[in-house]
């Protein structure tokens, strides 16, 4: 046996260990749970604690946790030991049934967007079977969805849960329509690939806008960007293969199918992907990769920036979420296929995508919204910020030809007339991949190209299950009980085709026409986090949300706050560290050169009476300009950052420092970056972009 199979899952209390660890009966009763969602046994959960507990003391694990996702957007453990008292002064190690199902952990620290008091300290973790347990840092991690005392949800994998319950729901009615009785669940599938930055530890502590931050305030390009596109997918330095090396180790312990690495397109960038497995899991997988890759990258004297745009003027990292339907029984739904049943099938599931992403583009592009990924939407390697589809030429003229009634004269010139002909079977790749597009079809799955590096995968999954759902659901409602179920499925093919074309746009996204274009075309242009957010509480998706009873209202309005308060603190921390910076380090930097240029003119003239001076003269002019009208825009974004944070309402808040901050934040780094590319680099104080990206 290789060393990756020894070491592949070794840390995961996985099928393969259930099946070894516990008794053949318990065993079958938490399969039921896991594959049909049963309730589960109390009794059956104290079997199942049991071996979990020796299994973990085994590897060495002395405590656990529930972990969990808070709407921090990172994970959360509260660490208990395994070790109870005895009678006589001993210690036993225990680990209940009730302890495994359950936790209690301090709520009233977490965002809750309003949905209870502060004062109220109780919330509640309960076990979800259906993610497999693990061992970090000789703790065994049990993946938990996290809710207030009233049972409304605090986190982010609760509404995936539910979302992933309706999706399965109006996809089984679906499916049912082309006879399919042989299937019993649908699943979602995701592959998220990761982009991420590794800088060196030492310019990283001398940087107060990375630590407090996650990317520059500061920093003009170096002579050198990534203009000569050499990085990308150049040979992997020495330092950073073996990073690689030791994250791919880690992330196997854990069961993480990491699977592709390479270097991105900027300097220093690089990127790593999965396989694709279920939605859940990849999402609990996806939260602890970012975890581990700083972890790792600690051991090896560097930091992991997995903010969307750590750099001005290179590309920004994203997580390209890779979306796919299938069935228990292996159907990948939306793999075209080559017999009249599989075609019309996957075209009717083909239109439900299509018709989900046009109703709620505005939900898709929220799913993707933050101050960081602000940055990054609309520049040279991010998608826009308009929501449109790329199908690629074929699929597009095949959906035209549907919708016009004509034959489809295509690459094998094969007639098609949904579910009695058969649909040219074309190869994944008959047309290029666009990388301007938002949301692509890449030959059997959706890529959803939005979502920022940072963020959680769960509210992009949780937009696409529930929108698919509503799609599927308004199909079901239509076809069902119909006697000419081939006639009725034609006409609602061919009225959705109509209908929603306007979402599918095969150009470049990079294009001003574009802009254009999608206005005529009355698609929505949400440019930053405070254009979008508003529309989180839209009642026409409160009423999708609420109906597939993935959020009751409630909940809604507290994630809309959430988003909000969020976004005001990020950018309420970036002006303040940025006006810091700039009267600690670069003022008095500054001043320091200008007094030592003059004091050298002076020199000079005092030496050499006719001495011209006049280079050091209109550097010390240029420098001082430059340095005054920073100073001016600093003092006017310190006062607009000080008076947002007197704006109570959460919206207006928001759309002052987009309208007010913002702008003078522009002002300021335009100053300090002309003066760094003048000012001598032993006055410099702090390292620059040549530093940070090149000196790994």
């Amino acid at each position: 046996m290789s060393r990756v199979n020894e070491m592949f899952g070794s840390m995961v209390f996985n099928d393969a260990t259930m099946r070894e660890k516990l008794p053949k009966e318990t065993y079958k009763a938490l399969k039921k749970t896991i594959q049909n969602g049963k309730v589960l046994d109390p009794a059956i959960a104290s079997s199942v604690a049991s071996a979990m507990k020796d299994w973990a003391l085994e590897r060495g694990a002395t405590h656990y946790t529930h972990w969990f996702q808070p709407m921090t957007g990172v994970t959360a453990e509260k660490h208990d030991g395994f070790i109870a008292p005895t009678d006589d002064g001993g210690a036993i190690m225990e680990f209940s049934g009730k302890e495994l199902i359950k936790g209690e952990p301090d709520a009233s620290s977490f965002p809750s967007g309003g949905l209870r008091a502060t004062f109220e300290a109780r919330g509640y973790t309960a076990w979800d079977p259906t993610s497999y347990a693990f061992i970090k840092d000789g703790t065994l991690c049990i993946p938990t969805a996290f809710c207030s005392y009233g049972g409304e949800a605090l986190d982010k994998k609760t509404p995936l849960l539910r979302s992933i319950e309706a999706i399965n729901k109006q996809a089984m009615r679906v499916l049912k329509l082309f006879g399919n009785e042989d299937v019993k669940n649908v699943v979602t599938t995701v592959g998220a690939e990761q982009e991420y930055f590794l800088v060196d530890r030492k310019y990283f502590d001398q940087r107060n806008d990375l630590i407090y931050c996650g990317r520059t305030l500061f920093g003009a390009m170096p002579p050198k960007g990534q203009e000569l596109d050499d990085h990308y997918f150049g040979s992997i330095k020495t330092r950073v293969k073996a990073y690689m090396r030791d994250l791919d180790d880690e992330l196997w312990k854990l069961g993480i199918l990491a699977k592709t690495e390479h270097n991105e397109a900027a300097p220093a960038q690089h990127e790593l992907a999965p396989i694709y497995t279920s939605t859940n899991i990849a999402t609990d997988h996806n939260q602890l990769t970012m975890e581990i890759m700083k972890r790792v990258a600690e051991r090896h004297g560097m930091v992991c920036l997995l903010h969307e745009k750590p750099f001005e003027g290179i590309n920004g990292s994203g997580k390209h979420n890779n979306w796919s339907i299938s069935t228990d029984t292996g159907v990948n739904l939306l793999e075209p296929g080559k017999l009249p049943h599989e075609n019309a099938q996957f075209i009717t599931f083909l239109c439900a995508v299509i018709k989900a992403v046009d109703d709620y583009q505005d939900m898709l592009r929220i799913s993707a919204a933050s101050a960081g990924n602000d940055h990054r939407l609309g520049a040279n390697e991010a998608p826009p910020a308009i929501i449109s589809m790329f199908l690629g030429d074929e699929l597009t003229e095949i959906l035209e030809a549907i919708e016009g009634g004509v034959d489809y004269e295509g690459a094998d010139k094969r007639e098609l007339e949904i579910g009695v002909h058969v649909l040219p079977h074309f190869p994944q790749d008959t047309t290029d991949r666009n990388r301007t597009s938002p949301f692509a079809f890449t030959g059997n799955k959706f890529e959803f190209r939005m979502v920022g590096s940072s963020m959680s995968i769960s509210g992009p999954n949780i937009v696409l299950n529930t929108a698919i759902a509503e799609s599927l659901k308004k199909f079901a409602d239509e076809l069902e009980g119909k006697e000419n179920f081939t006639a009725a499925l034609n006409k609602l093919i061919k009225r959705t085709i109509r209908e929603h074309k306007r979402i599918i746009f095969n150009g470049n996204g990079y294009d001003d026409a574009w802009v254009k274009e999608a206005e005529k075309r009355g698609l929505q242009n949400l440019r930053t986090t405070p254009d979008a957010l508003p529309e989180f509480i839209n009642p026409k998706n409160i009423k999708l949300f609420t109906e597939h009873k993935v959020f009751t209202e409630a909940e809604m309005h507290s994630r809309y706050e959430i988003h909000l308060e969020n976004y005001c603190k990020v950018m309420g921390i970036e002006a303040n560290t940025m006006v810091s910076m700039a009267k600690k380090y670069i003022f008095p930097s500054v001043t320091a050169y200008i007094k030592d240029l003059s004091n050298t003119v002076n020199e000079l003239k005092s030496a050499v009476p006719n001495a011209n001076c006049k280079a050091e003269t209109e550097l010390i002019v240029t420098l001082s300009k430059l340095l005054n009208a920073m100073f001016e825009d600093n003092n006017k974004l310190e006062e607009f950052s000080l008076a947002a944070t007197k704006i109570s309402e959460l919206q207006e808040r928001a759309n002052y420092y987009r309208d007010n901050v913002i702008p003078y934040m522009a002002k300021v780094r335009a100053s300090a970056d002309e003066l760094e590319l003048i000012t001598a680099k032993k006055y410099w104080p702090m390292p620059t972009y040549g530093d940070l990206i090149y000196k790994v």
